[in-house]
């Protein structure tokens, strides 16, 4: 088993001399081995050793006792020692979380806090190759995405080092083997030995039926591992050219795409963009949000309806609207508006586009979708009022014998409904529609004999893509 460990080490670049290694021991047979395999190679490495143990204050004095004997060994096998005390079932009432999920969070920050403490290289648990097995298996079970086959990774970026695994290399029944050989007499948690749970269900009764038909079935669980690491690695990257390429960024809580674009790229880039384009959106991706989301965004893509909203958790919106995708939080979508523009005069909308207002002796006729021009008349229609639409809106169209709802030439334009409640609408003194910004002029008399007119110019800021932004 040993030089199974160091070759894995090696393998996967798992140590460098000198370093600083925190070892989480719970004083049970996995992490009690762990810590006695890096005391035998600590003169090879020259490594700084440092044990944690904690107390998440569930099983009473068995909890207590634990921490206690991690203490009595570390004196004997001259290990410095911490602990911890973290009061797991307060943390779950007052977050509403599982046990489970409740002590890891609180381990895990535990163990980030002594990483920073001590200025540590890395930090060491006792994860064995039965723990991969399971993991996969559970996520299969579970309607997992081929992601997260992957299972639990060899090391990855903690704190101010890395989080290593050497243990993947091996199983429990080495490792119980390994403690036999040296004497180690580990602390029994009497709850792994249940079977209600899934983990300890597939552990005592599925993974038995595997090893019978292979023994080596958590090697064969590892190699399929990281041969899957490989793959979603090369993988990502190209999500992420992807995700820069087509994702247009409006701000930090709001994106958006063009439906062809995204469609352009194979399926695999697709989801792996999908999942970038939440880990962009979301500070921490939230526990409720699932596989069945996801199937429901391809859906919503391929819907045939022109206007589809779903709701993802944390108020997380994904709504399709013609050719477009926009992702954006709830709180974000109430933006009505109303400024007053007078000439000369510029404002600014919340959105970041600019409208200004000179006088100009010049009538030009072809006139740009973001210019409108206006006959400087007595009385003037100014200081105008740009704002969001309300409802009976109507504005005279040049060509119609009489007014047409603004509601109704969004709707002829195409307009993206979720655009609809914050696109700028300019009016005049008596409050009639002028203009619906960029999009259609209304009928007002122009006297080319005017001695001098308005000009409303419209600069639409220019969102930009994904690079720059960490997806």
């Amino acid at each position: 088993m040993e030089n199974e460990v160091k070759a894995f080490i090696k393998k996967h670049d798992l140590l460098h001399e000198g370093a600083t290694v925190l070892i989480g021991v719970s004083g049970g047979p996995d992490s009690m081995a762990l810590l006695h395999f890096f005391c035998k190679i600590r003169k090879d490495y020259h490594l700084n050793i440092i044990a944690l143990s904690i107390d998440h204050g569930l099983r009473e004095e068995q909890s207590h006792q634990d921490v206690e004997y991690v203490r009595q060994i570390c004196l004997e096998w001259k290990i410095n020692f911490y602990e911890t005390f973290l009061d797991v079932p307060t943390y779950k009432r007052s977050t509403g979380l599982s046990t489970q999920v409740a002590a890891r969070e609180m381990r895990y920050r535990f163990f980030e806090e002594q990483m920073r403490r001590f200025q540590a290289d890395f930090l060491a648990l006792g994860h064995h190759g039965d723990d991969q097995a399971e993991t996969i298996l559970m996520r299969l079970i579970r309607n997992t995405t081929p992601n997260g086959l992957i299972g639990i990774p060899v090391k990855r970026r903690f704190a101010t080092g890395q989080l290593i695994r050497p243990f993947l290399a091996v199983s429990k029944k080495e490792i119980e083997a390994y403690c036999q050989v040296y004497g180690i007499k580990p602390r029994r948690d009497p709850s792994n030995g249940e079977t209600v749970y899934t983990r300890n269900h597939l552990r005592h009764n599925i993974l038995p039926l595997l090893r019978e038909q292979n023994p080596s079935i958590h090697k064969h669980m590892q190699a399929l591992s990281e041969l899957l690491r490989e793959d979603e690695s090369y993988l990502h990257q190209e999500a992420k050219k992807v995700f820069h390429s087509i994702v247009q960024i409006d701000n930090k809580s709001e994106v958006s795409f063009n439906i062809d674009d995204f469609l352009r790229y194979p399926f695999a880039l697709q989801r792996r963009t999908y999942h970038l384009i939440l880990n962009y959106l979301y500070d921490n991706v939230p526990e409720g949000l699932s596989y069945v989301h996801e199937q429901q965004f391809f859906h919503l893509i391929h819907n045939e309806k022109a206007n589809v909203t779903l709701d993802f958790p944390n108020g997380l919106l994904v709504t399709k609207s013609y050719t477009r995708v926009l992702c954006y939080f709830k709180n974000n979508a109430d933006l009505h508006y109303e400024f007053t523009l007078d000439v000369p005069g510029q404002i600014t909308l919340p959105n970041g586009s600019v409208i200004t207002s000179v006088f100009t002796d010049n009538y030009e006729e072809e006139q740009s979708k973001n210019v409108m021009i206006l006959p400087d008349s007595i009385p003037p229609q100014y200081p105008f009022l740009v704002r969001t639409r309300r409802p009976g809106d109507r504005m005279l169209i040049r060509g119609l014998n009489g007014t047409k709802k603004v509601k109704d030439i969004f709707i002829d334009e195409k307009i993206p409904k979720y655009l609809r409640d914050s696109w700028p609408v300019i009016t005049g003194q008596q409050d009639d529609v002028l203009w619906l910004v960029g999009v259609k002029k209304g009928k007002v008399e122009s006297d080319i004999d005017k001695q001098r007119y308005v000009r409303l110019h419209y600069f639409q800021k220019q969102h930009v893509g994904g690079s720059g932004q960490d997806a």
